[in-house]
């Protein structure tokens, strides 16, 4: 029997591993995204608006200081990383925190920590990882570490930041958008990626064009995507486009989401909505469904179809879009689709009008070149005797005391005049508001108020 040898451990001697007692010391395997990540700046694919010579960051970076940013993108393409260069770039404490993992507690933790270090004159830069996952309170709590230096915060997420951020900290932060990896991209990683391994991806001119398709704009994703070629391909193999998708179990989208087709595909079901085709509005839907769109972009697309194609035509339209993204959120894929697919349904069959859209846009005209006209003194309130000296609220007529609830009195400033900005037609739910509107001005008249 033999016996063991005796260390720290027994698969230590004298504190080394065996492996290197017997001269077989290696490195751990690392991930090929690992070993290409980049170690300066200008090694980032992809992203030349923000880090070409005249990029959004290469202007910041000239002045050696970094305010607070939120990077907007899809997955694979280098938030994380520009992150964490733009520390060493500026000297900063590159501190890292996912949303996902992290709650009230870790986020105090971390807010200390950065005070800590400021007291002896080190900033820190804090990347929070999918930011839009906190909650209002959350996102709040940085507001004032931002405010006062205590940390630069650069916040990552896939999301619209519109949507999922609160305002207050948007307004403190600088929204950087980083876009999908093009082809010429994803093939530099690549070249890289072949450079590093001393070989070749073992595919044919179609099967290398479909792999960058298969990544989809996700420089990570193509990088795994090589490895598990690498790990499937004998001696001397060299697969095709079919090979490809069998080893790799995935095939290429249909479309770009970050190019033309995208954009070609969503024009098509918006215009399909509006002319109300649901067979087709479906079609283009399944179409985007299918090559792997984010199901909540098309739900936020269908409730702009919604208020600009329906609007008042059919109120219900809005409530049923909104619905049916609740309904996802709470269902998620492939579920959830069904909801959204139900939505472009309505939507489709709904009765169209864009009175509404266009009077908003009307409205918005008048505001911009009349801002600085004053109401009317009588539809404002008199809190103080000075106020009231000045006829502030005088003469104004309460609409509920008034026959039919209706003064027929003016609410546009004076020097304005009545403008019309809502003509509703005479289609769905907006029929009956016509007729409100046409008689409401008719008592107008007769009331003077016009």
């Amino acid at each position: 029997m033999t016996s063991r040898p005796k260390g720290k451990s027994g698969g230590e001697v004298h504190g080394q591993s065996l492996f290197a007692a017997a001269g077989l010391e290696r490195d751990a395997p690392r991930p090929l995204a690992d070993k290409l990540r980049p170690q300066q700046l200008s090694d980032v694919v992809g992203q030349d608006h923000l880090l070409g010579p005249d990029g959004a960051l290469t202007r910041m970076l000239e002045t050696r200081t970094l305010g607070s940013m939120v990077f907007w993108g899809p997955p694979g393409t280098g938030k994380t990383t520009v992150a964490r260069l733009l520390a060493d770039a500026t000297e900063l404490q590159f501190e890292q925190i996912s949303a996902v993992f992290s709650g009230v507690a870790d986020l105090k933790k971390t807010f200390d920590a950065a005070r800590a270090r400021r007291d002896i004159g080190r900033g820190t830069l804090l990347f929070v990882d999918e930011v839009h996952r906190f909650n209002r309170a959350q996102q709040d709590s940085f507001l004032p570490v931002m405010e006062d230096g205590t940390i630069v915060l650069v916040g990552a997420t896939t999301e619209n930041p519109s949507f999922e951020l609160n305002a207050a900290l948007l307004s403190r932060a600088r929204v950087l958008v980083f876009k999908s990896l093009d082809a010429a991209a994803i093939e530099k990683l690549l070249a890289r990626a072949e450079e590093i391994e001393g070989r070749a991806l073992p595919l044919d001119t179609e099967a290398r064009m479909a792999l960058i398709r298969m990544a989809d704009g996700d420089g990570r994703a193509s990088l795994t995507l090589a490895e598990e070629i690498w790990r499937a391909a004998r001696s001397g193999e060299v697969f095709d486009v079919a090979k490809l998708q069998e080893i790799v179990q995935r095939r290429a989208p249909i479309y770009d989401k970050s190019q033309d087709g995208h954009y070609n595909l969503i024009s098509a079901l918006h215009k399909s909505v509006r002319g109300s085709d649901p067979d087709a509005a479906l079609y283009y839907f399944c179409r985007m469904i299918d090559a792997g769109e984010d199901p909540l972009y098309l739900a936020r697309r269908i409730v702009r179809m919604a208020v600009e194609d329906i609007g008042m035509a059919d109120p219900q339209a809005l409530i049923v879009c909104n619905a049916a993204k609740d309904a996802y959120d709470f269902l998620g894929s492939p579920e959830g689709e069904l909801a959204i697919a139900q939505a472009v349904i309505y939507v489709a069959t709904a009765p169209k009008s864009n009175a509404a859209y266009k009077a908003y846009g009307a409205a918005m005209r008048a505001a911009k070149q009349n801002g600085s006209l004053l109401p009317p003194k009588h539809i404002l309130n008199a809190p103080t005797k000075l106020m009231k000296a000045e006829d502030y609220g005088a003469n104004y007529q309460y609409d509920h005391d008034a026959e039919d609830a209706f003064s027929g009195q003016d609410y546009f400033p004076e020097q304005l005049g009545r403008q019309t900005f809502y003509d509703p037609p005479e289609r769905g739910f907006e029929r009956d508001i016509r007729k409100r509107l046409e008689y409401w001005a008719k008592l107008r008249k007769e009331r003077g108020g016009e």
